[in-house]
């Protein structure tokens, strides 16, 4: 049961729901002529963010999975403008999603997910970390917003 209460499945849940919203919103409402393609650019930016975080938690040789415990606390990279940039890349997907589907309403999901992604997630892995690292993650945290 564990794929269910995943990030990148709440993210699917949250795009599905955007999907049905898509269906039942009026047509004159949406974004304009180049939605699709702006969407598939802001799918892309969130893709690359998540990407690089990724890439920059491997290199440091600690967990990328959620609710794992991390060996080392990562602060360089994407890490220096957002503690949660991969959380933060789920939130860009699903605006570029919207975007795609033209769906303007299906924008008052991001909040949603964010709050299910910070209630389930990043506060649970933030008190991991302030277990485990202490005072530098106080400092971090402190000088680093939790997404942009």
């Amino acid at each position: 049961m564990y794929w269910i209460d995943f990030p990148p499945a709440w993210t699917l849940y949250a795009l599905l729901a955007a999907w049905g919203i898509s269906v039942l919103e009026p047509e004159w409402l949406g974004f304009g002529m180049h939605h699709a393609a702006l969407g598939m650019v802001v799918i892309a930016l969130g893709l690359g963010l998540m990407l690089w975080a990724s890439a920059v938690m491997l290199w440091h040789r600690t967990q990328v999975m959620p609710r794992r415990e991390a060996a080392t606390l990562v602060t360089t990279g994407p890490f220096r403008f957002s503690r949660n940039p991969i959380y933060l890349g789920d939130l860009v997907l699903l605006t570029g999603g919207a975007l795609i589907l033209d769906a303007p309403l299906a924008l008052a999901l991001v909040p949603v997910l964010a709050a299910i992604l910070s209630r389930r997630f990043i506060r649970p892995e933030e008190e991991m970390l302030r277990a485990r690292f202490g005072p530098a993650f106080e400092a971090w945290s402190g000088r680093t917003r939790r997404w942009l």
